[in-house]
């Protein structure tokens, strides 16, 4: 069984506050349990709201996070070098991780100025590596950020792309007609192997495309794939992106 859960919040900046302790948290129970925190990140608007508020110094989650026991990956990246303006690289070291003590060797982003498939390769031996994984054996990470897009997409996998179907890859690079573009993802299995799995949405943009994903028919868009095998669900979404959901249930559970 698959724990969801659907928590609406007022308005964009309460989101990012939600968003913020639930990060807090997740991080805190993993660094007692096993002395490290994994957590993979997503880029876009919504998100940066997030790491700004996780680094600023006057509010009080900074205080409460062990940076140096954290360690910060990437669930997608465009492929651009770590500098350019639409790297999800650059967007979090700019909003977050440039602001706190990390050390420099708990940052695993993605190279995404190598061609595609070197790119995802490449992350792949380092997922492989750092989780110490056998063949079968997928990462687990403490937590994953996600986005929905207005085309139902999340992470880099698109509606229609042959990555949906991949089942042994960790990382993919997937050619995305309507970008003309290659994206490097992390993978469907990967996605859904986490322990708590958060969508951040906000604005009324989001509305038609989350209620259809939440309450229109299933297997139709990739968000709704990610379904985690053992981990927790949490969708977060702003007023302005529930407007057009028909329930305002706090939580559900789906097979």
């Amino acid at each position: 069984m698959t724990e969801v859960t659907i928590e609406t919040i007022p308005d964009a900046p309460g989101l990012a506050t939600r968003a913020a302790q639930i990060f807090s948290d997740c991080c805190r129970n993993a660094v007692a349990k096993k002395n490290s925190f994994t957590v993979a990140l997503s880029g876009g608007s919504t998100p940066r709201q997030l790491y700004e508020l996780l680094a600023d110094e006057k509010a009080e989650f900074r205080e409460q996070i062990p940076w140096n026991q954290c360690h910060f990956f990437w669930t997608d990246e465009r492929p651009v070098a770590p500098d350019h303006p639409d790297s999800n690289y650059r967007m979090t070291w700019d909003a977050m991780l440039r602001r706190v003590a990390v050390p420099e060797g708990n940052i695993h982003r993605i190279q995404g100025e190598k061609p595609p498939e070197d790119a995802a390769s490449n992350y792949e031996e380092e997922l492989r590596t750092f989780f110490t994984l056998k063949n079968d054996e997928r990462p687990a990470f403490d937590l994953v950020l996600l986005g929905l897009g207005e085309d139902g997409h999340t992470a880099s996998i698109f509606p229609g792309t042959e990555v949906l179907n991949e089942t042994t890859r960790l990382v993919a690079a997937p050619w995305v007609p309507k970008l003309n573009s290659h994206r490097i993802t992390l993978t469907l299995p990967v996605l859904n192997n986490a322990a708590t799995t958060i969508f951040l949405v906000s604005g009324d943009s989001k509305a038609r495309i989350l209620h259809e994903v939440l309450e229109g028919k299933p297997a139709i868009f990739p968000s709704q794939a990610i379904q985690p095998t053992s981990g927790k669900l949490v969708w977060l979404v702003d007023s302005a992106a529930a407007a057009r959901l028909h329930t305002t249930r706090a939580s559900t559970t789906e097979a």
